[in-house]
């Protein structure tokens, strides 16, 4: 009858890299992003915020009625 030995300490060790690995991976699909992609969205927010100021209707006071 033949058994694997396991070293404990290297199991640990394997499991916590795995483990660091997985929520690095999460992290980096969370807050990873370029900056190329980060002024792209900038750019496109600004764009759509001037849009919708040229679209405004003017409340001013000098109504001639």
């Amino acid at each position: 009858m033949t058994d694997n030995i396991i070293n404990f300490r290297k199991a640990k060790k394997s499991v916590t890299r795995a483990n660091k690995e997985k929520r690095a991976e999460q992290n980096r699909a969370k807050f990873g992003r370029t900056k190329a992609e980060k002024l792209k969205d900038e750019s496109e927010k600004s764009k759509l915020a001037r849009h919708f100021d040229g679209h405004k209707l003017d409340d001013g006071g000098d109504s001639s009625e």
